[in-house]
């Protein structure tokens, strides 16, 4: 089987986005589908072209077996949404490119459309499946224009908000079937096209920390947290670590990642704030390694945003790491059900609190418990493996 995977996001880049579609083609790959990639030349999450993709309108490279076709976009973090909704508009026109390449198109067996940005999901459809008629899967990682409205991004019943509900309606209509990382994402599908054929696909950790079933020593003194991701509006770290103090609580808060509040959080640290760390940036790999030396990790989300289940939990499962949970939705739900660590209301700081000296406070034997049961379950329930063995069978039918 030969597949193209169409995403804004792919490797170099970093963060949840481009991660869940890298692992999505290396699944693939391992399994023995030939898998494409046709997404953007990498900006995200700097807003800048990286070093060595600069000045050019596009370029074929192949990475772990994968040959990926770049096109240019207009990169930018930018707040501005005339900025952001700009940089979506780009790729959509410039992937249009790759229609020159007609032949390679029509020897696909299978097109995957990441979504959002709405955007570029609507024009791959277009281009896909309208125009090529092929089988085009689409995967939607959040609901759109609806997640937009709960961010404070987007006015509903405004123009914007009328015109991409236009596009989530006609993604929806028009792909042959649709993944989604969420129950809620494949009820609101349903919902506006009922009979369409779904898949539950959630963005499982591949990781093969750990995946042996011999034990790790969490050492808890000091008692470590980790915070790695997008360091962003959407997460507001910043008024987490501003809120939470964690040198009364004798432990250690560790963050990686970038953002917009990357800045205005060392600055907050450099003036004196005790036992919160920023150590930078890591590779998808090197991080799944730093997630060993830890005892716990936040996973925050300032707004409850409606099918959003972040990627984070499932990283964290083959690592034994316990979860600290800040927000409602879904992904509170799996980490209460399956007992993987505690849920606080997003911006609740005193409820979250409580929640870290009662993980500090466990036994040695009820910690072990907890951090075993995040472990079985990325083995079990929660297995990229199982998961991507029911997902070929299901572009095979």
């Amino acid at each position: 089987m030969r597949v193209l995977i169409v995403s804004f996001y792919y490797e170099p880049e970093i963060g949840a986005a481009p991660s869940r579609i890298t692992n999505l083609a290396k699944g693939l790959k391992s399994k023995g589908v030939e898998v494409d990639i046709l997404t953007c030349l990498p900006n995200y999450p700097q807003g800048k072209i990286f070093e060595g993709y600069r000045g050019k309108f596009s370029l074929r490279e192949n990475i772990d077996g994968i040959n990926i076709y770049r096109y240019w976009t207009y990169a930018t973090v930018s707040k501005n949404p005339v900025k952001r909704v700009l940089a979506m508009f780009t790729f959509a026109m410039t992937m249009w490119a790759f229609a020159f390449k007609r032949k390679q198109i029509r020897n696909y067996d299978r097109v995957i459309v990441q979504s959002p940005p709405i955007v570029v999901s609507a024009s791959a459809m277009l281009l896909f499946k309208k125009l090529f008629k092929r089988n085009t899967i689409l995967n939607v990682s959040d609901l759109w224009p609806s997640s937009a409205v709960e961010l404070g991004f987007m006015k509903e019943g405004s123009l914007s908000y009328r015109y991409t509900a236009m596009l989530e309606r006609f993604i929806y209509r028009t792909a042959t079937s649709v993944m989604g990382q969420s129950q809620q994402i494949l009820e609101r599908v349903q919902q506006l096209v009922p009979g369409k054929r779904c898949f539950l696909y959630r963005n499982l950790s591949n990781s093969i920390c750990c995946t042996d079933g011999s034990e790790i020593e969490h050492k808890r003194e000091p008692f470590r947290i980790v915070y790695a991701g997008l360091l962003g509006v959407a997460q507001d770290i910043y008024s987490l670590v501003k809120n939470v103090d964690f040198e009364s609580l004798n432990v250690e808060m560790h963050l990686y990642g970038a953002g917009n509040q990357v800045d205005t959080i060392k600055e907050y640290i450099e003036s004196g704030a005790r036992n919160i760390y920023y150590h930078g940036t890591l590779s998808k790999q090197e991080m799944d390694k730093a997630l060993l030396g830890y005892d716990a990790s936040i996973v925050a989300l300032v707004t409850h945003i409606q099918g959003a289940v972040p990627s984070k939990i499932f990283d964290l499962l083959p690592a034994g790491v316990p979860i600290l949970f800040c927000g409602a939705g879904e992904g509170a739900e799996i980490v209460r059900n399956n007992q993987f660590g505690y849920v606080s209301d997003s911006s609740d700081y005193k409820a979250l609190s409580d929640n870290i000296y009662r993980m500090k406070m466990l036994t040695e034997t009820e910690y072990r418990q907890m951090s075993n049961n995040c472990r079985e379950a990325s083995r079990s329930t929660f297995s990229f493996t199982k998961q991507m063995d029911k997902f070929i069978q299901f572009l095979s039918e």
